[in-house]
C-alpha cells in the first residue's frame, strides 16, 4: 500500500468563518485537518466527474435526464423501517 505523505500548509480565511469550521468539525467529531482534506477530495471528485460527463456527451451542454418521483408519506423511520423489510424480504426469497 503507498504510504501517504503529509504536507503543512498555511491559507489565509476569513476568522469567524473559520472558527465556524472547527466548531462544525469538533460537533461531527473529526479534526478539522481530516474534515478539510474530506471536503478537498470531494471538490476534486465532484470537478473530475463533471469533465468526464463532459467528454462523454461531446460538448460543453450536457444535460442530466431523470424522472423525479414523488416522496412516500410518513416519518423518516417508517420509511427506513420499510425500505429495509423489502431488501430482507428480497433476499430471504
Amino acid at each position: 500500500m503507498k504510504e501517504l505523505v503529509k504536507v503543512k500548509t498555511s491559507i489565509y480565511i476569513e476568522k469567524t468563518l473559520w472558527e465556524m469550521f472547527k466548531r462544525h468539525a469538533v460537533r461531527k467529531g473529526v479534526e478539522v485537518s481530516k474534515l478539510l482534506e474530506e471536503l478537498i477530495k470531494d471538490e476534486i471528485v465532484e470537478y473530475s466527474l463533471d469533465d468526464i460527463l463532459l467528454e462523454l456527451a461531446g460538448s460543453k451542454d450536457y444535460e442530466l435526464d431523470f424522472e423525479p418521483i414523488e416522496p412516500k408519506k410518513g416519518t423518516v423511520s417508517e420509511l427506513v423501517r420499510a425500505m429495509r423489510n423489502e431488501r430482507a424480504n428480497s433476499i430471504s426469497g
